[in-house]
């Protein structure tokens, strides 16, 4: 795919992987909109989108809002007239044995990971349709695929991505929409901010959000023909 004025949507693209893949594209000559919460990340980011020359919106919201989705989305297509790529970003992360687990941050994981995927995805397919050649790239993890004690909540939410991503696959395949499913392993970005005992050292060797972002950007550009349906990328020296 030429990158150059296609017009892609990143959520939670104000930090971390989506910071990273937001900024991937606008080198790439892509116009970008990108959603999250935080305001101040939000502008910094936006600023730098522009500083490569990339057109930006840029809009604060809460995606487990459903009456943002299609705010969001008719505002992109009213401001750059398409749409080409929408990587689905934006996620959160809570901890705890299923005995301890509180309802409402069991329901507000599910809201964002999975629920928040699926009301974006709809709502863009009827853009990424017109174009014959577009891309959808969910951002899973390799929890979509193994499991641990205590991340119950977690896990699920990410096997459930992973298998919409499957069946999405199949489904828009033949309507000129690729779809790609990447399962990072641990990345150091702040979702792990709060994690008193990582170290330092492991830190070091974790994946950096620009290496899933170059392994996502490898799989847009391929020709059409071509799709890489999963990516599993871990970290080379894990401990």
């Amino acid at each position: 795919m030429e990158l150059k004025g296609k017009v892609a949507i990143v959520t939670g693209g104000s930090k971390g992987i989506g910071r990273a893949i937001a900024l991937a594209l606008a080198r790439e000559g892509c116009s970008l909109a990108i959603c999250a919460r935080g305001k101040e990340s939000l502008e910094k980011t936006k600023t730098e989108i522009e500083q490569t020359g990339a057109r930006v919106l840029a809009m604060r919201g809460d995606l487990r809002e459903e009456s943002f989705i299609p705010m969001f989305v008719q505002q992109t297509v009213t401001k750059f007239g398409r749409l080409d790529i929408l990587v689905n970003n934006a996620g959160v992360g809570y901890f705890h044995p299923v005995a301890e687990f509180p309802t409402e941050i069991w329901d507000a994981m599910f809201d964002l990971n999975v629920r928040s995927v699926f009301l974006m995805t709809r709502e863009c397919l009827p853009h990424l349709r017109k174009t014959g050649d577009s891309v959808i790239v969910n951002v899973v993890s390799l929890a979509g695929k193994n499991f641990f004690a205590g991340g119950s909540g977690y896990v699920a939410t990410k096997h459930a991505v992973l298998g919409f991503s499957r069946c999405l696959m199949l489904e828009e395949r033949n309507n000129g929409v690729r779809v790609l499913a990447i399962c990072p392993g641990s990345v150091d970005t702040d979702f792990h901010a709060g994690e008193k005992s990582v170290a330092a050292t492991r830190r070091e060797r974790m994946l950096q959000p620009e290496d899933v972002a170059e392994s996502i950007l490898h799989m847009i550009k391929l020709p059409q023909r071509a799709m890489v349906s999963e990516i599993d990328i871990r970290p080379t020296f894990p401990k």
